[in-house]
């Protein structure tokens, strides 16, 4: 089933239909042929693959008074490695050249830095000289938007680069850029575009936003609600995590042991709980730091 994230990426799509065309040309250098109109259609390719097998987004650009196709984006979310999509992927390019007779690209957007590299690799179908390597859209290119008038013309994008950019030095421009475009939209896309760079932001730029942000403001959609509440709890067990890493570093202080620094580094390390609830009871009886270590087969 697919994530809350992957329909949420979806969605800014489908909401802006130039939103394909925009980041295959501008951040991705793919030439793309002017046009009149970006029209979503159907992802429906039943004629060969399964009803539960189709394109997350098929965009259409159409030009002139007979608004004929001129190139067709197959628009894939992907979140993780799949190795049905080097199958799925060449079949969802040619159905939806055969269904709209025009050039077709296959825009893959991965906002995780080693899935993208994953999903750039090329796909040799077999046939000589048929190889089908999809563009990427990865973190490194998704616009980092910090101009308010920027993002009020293209809000998905500023949502995009809040997904993609919210944990670096740029989160907060990015969030403050995305409250002003945030009067402009509906009351639906501004609760949901809301949440979403809220929560893809770090913690001091969301504190900063939320303190912006009119009194007592709350996510409004259940995938906001989630990711939040795992960020807490993560934050929590980090802290949890530091704390205990100190009191083993105090109790050999303490008993005055010399610390190794490759002691200290491998304690400060630790991401196991248990592992340090040991080290904190083996810190009263070792004779030496490195027994510490030693004891719990480290």
């Amino acid at each position: 089933m697919p994530s809350v994230t992957h329909e949420a990426l979806v969605e800014l799509f489908k909401n802006r239909p130039t939103l394909a065309a925009e980041m295959l040309q501008d951040a991705l250098g793919q030439p793309v042929p002017a046009f009149t109109e970006a029209r979503v259609v159907s992802s429906d390719l039943a004629e060969i693959l399964p009803s539960d097998r189709r394109a997350d987004v098929i965009v259409v650009l159409l030009v002139g008074e007979q608004q004929r196709p001129a190139m067709a984006i197959v628009v894939e979310v992907q979140l993780g490695v799949d190795p049905e999509k080097p199958y799925s992927w060449p079949v969802y390019v040619v159905q939806t050249r055969a269904r709209h007779r025009c050039p077709t690209r296959l825009l893959v957007v991965a906002i995780d830095a080693e899935i993208a590299r994953w999903c750039a690799r090329p796909i040799d179908t077999g046939h000589p000289g048929l190889t089908l390597t999809p563009l990427v859209l990865g973190p490194e290119g998704v616009p980092v938007v910090t101009d308010a008038a920027q993002a009020a013309t293209a809000p998905e994008v500023v949502v995009l680069s809040a997904m993609a950019h919210g944990q670096s030095e740029a989160a907060e421009a990015i969030g403050v850029a995305f409250l002003a475009a945030a009067a402009g939209l509906d009351e639906e896309r501004r609760a949901v575009y809301g949440d979403l760079v809220l929560s893809s932001l770090n913690a001091a730029a969301r504190r900063t936003l939320e303190a912006i942000m009119k009194s007592g403001y709350e996510f409004q959609s259940e995938f906001a609600r989630s990711y939040v509440a795992k960020g807490v709890e993560k934050g929590r067990e980090q802290g949890l995590l530091e704390a205990k890493a100190q009191a083993v570093l105090a109790f050999l202080e303490a008993r005055g042991l010399e610390v190794p620094a490759e002691v200290r580094e491998r304690v400060l390390a630790s991401t196991d709980l248990a592992e340090l609830d040991r080290w904190i009871r083996g810190a009263a009886s070792v004779g030496d730091a490195r027994e510490l270590l030693a004891t719990t087969g480290s």
